[in-house]
């Protein structure tokens, strides 16, 4: 039943309801997981403590290194699952959904190991001050330890959408946040276990979306395994994973270093000159998460049509970078006319109003070329074009750094500021040439190109 409720979504469905069934549920995932970061600096907020929030905040790249390590199996394995599904090869899916579940746990007791042996030096490493030293040592000592099920968390929510489970997939990232939410308040107001309750309380939250992700595998997945059966390690099944799996887990590591590095010169020009960035970003996070949800919600239907059905594939791309564009393109609309009013809601000083309704319209138009670059990214992992996946992610984590020193010399703060549409238009060119490099191995015929 549910491998024929998948099949429909991948082969007969109209081409606007597949790419909302696959997306949609990723883009309310993803909305969702804002909360994390909300919840946790919520409650310790709660304690009046400002030392608590620096170390909560500053263990925030220990929660990406940990996602994006998951990712490097979970969107690998997952594309590479999707691919096989549309050559049938069911034995074989079966074979990589095993070798990624047992190498995401193999990963995790990696990380954990050496994470416990120089907890200090990563604890310093993150910035921590003497006051907030300890309470970052606790938070990163919980997430080390638990290392195995946020690797296997992120993993598995890729792998169960590689099947078509895409409503699975956004049903355990619903589990993980709202045990969070149940169990925050009660570690840090009842036990009085502060930040380490938060920390425990996020742990548990991913322990449960991993618990419902396995249930679903061994009751209800019929392409789907964990059984020693089908573990095998392949070579080619490791590089078919790597290929595409360390190119994400590289670019999220270059874009934090990128963000930090933009951030230093920011607060080149004062504290407002921060603040209104800061606040624009919140701002974008919203927009930016629902269309990178759609971009890589769509995946697991590209990579099976790249095998299955080309001009269903063709077809699928050109819909989702239709809405890419019609969704930018009215954010950046409603930026414009009512950008100030909006910033007002998270500050009263005139300066910060000011400066933000400015900054605000130039990130949102860096907005629509992202759009487009999601989707070229997505593409690239979706057909298992491991050489050009690494080329969008080197220039996405690292394009904006000389353009960033080049025009913060030359223009000041404005400089700054427009440093990241000048960066994100360097990485769409550059995914734009390799779409064409790749066009006839990506294409059906010669009467298709990509136009993203």
């Amino acid at each position: 039943m549910i491998f024929m409720n998948a099949n429909y979504y991948f082969e007969k469905a109209s081409i606007p309801k597949a790419v909302m069934h696959f997306s949609l549920p990723m883009i309310i995932g993803m909305s969702v997981s804002i909360i994390y970061t909300l919840l946790n600096a919520f409650f310790i907020g709660l304690l009046h403590d400002s030392v608590m929030i620096t170390a909560i905040t500053l263990t925030l790249p220990v929660f990406a290194l940990l996602m994006a390590l998951g990712n490097l199996i979970g969107v690998g394995g997952g594309t590479f699952i999707s691919r096989l599904f549309g050559e049938k090869k069911f034995t074989k899916m079966k074979e990589v959904s095993s070798f990624s579940f047992y190498a995401s746990i193999v990963l995790g007791i990696i990380t954990m190991i050496i994470g416990v042996l120089f907890i200090d030096g990563i604890t310093r490493g993150l910035g921590a001050s003497s006051d907030a030293f300890i309470y970052t040592k606790q938070y990163v000592l919980v997430m080390i330890l638990g290392a195995p099920f946020f690797i296997l968390n992120f993993s598995l929510e890729q792998i169960v959408r590689s099947e078509g489970a895409a409503v699975v997939s956004m049903i355990g990232m619903f589990v993980s946040v709202i045990i969070n939410l149940a169990l925050d308040p009660l570690f840090i107001f009842v036990f009085h276990w502060g930040v380490p309750g938060v920390a425990v309380a996020t742990l548990i939250g991913n322990m449960g979306a991993v618990i419902y992700y396995a249930m679903y595998i061994v009751r209800k997945s019929e392409l789907l395994t964990f059984s020693w059966h089908f573990l095998k390690i392949e070579k080619s099944v490791v590089q078919e994973i790597v290929k595409i799996g360390i190119p994400v887990a590289l670019m999220s590591a270059l874009m934090g270093v990128t963000a930090l590095i933009f951030m230093n010169y920011a607060a080149l020009y004062g504290d407002n000159a921060v603040a209104s960035y800061g606040i624009s970003q919140r701002i974008l996070q919203l927009p930016e998460l629902i269309i990178m949800g759609l971009c890589e919600g769509v995946i697991p239907l590209i990579a099976y049509n790249f095998t299955a059905n080309k001009k269903r594939m063709s077809a699928a791309i050109k819909f989702t970078s239709l809405v890419v564009g019609t969704l930018a393109t009215l954010f950046a609309i409603i930026a414009f006319f009512v950008g100030n009013h909006v910033i007002g809601l998270f500050t009263i000083d005139p300066d910060v109003i000011e400066l933000g309704s400015y900054v605000i319209k130039v990130i949102f138009i860096s907005l629509f070329i992202t759009g487009f670059t999601s989707l070229m990214i997505g593409i690239f992992q979706a057909t298992g074009q491991g050489k050009a996946a690494l080329t969008m992610s080197l220039s996405q984590g690292l394009a904006m750094i000389p353009v960033l020193i080049i025009a913060n010399h030359y223009f000041d703060f404005h400089g700054v500021i427009w440093a990241i549409v000048i960066g994100d238009v360097i990485t769409f060119v550059i995914g734009i040439s390799v779409l064409y490099v790749l066009r006839n191995k990506l294409t059906v015929s010669k009467d298709f190109e990509f136009e993203g």
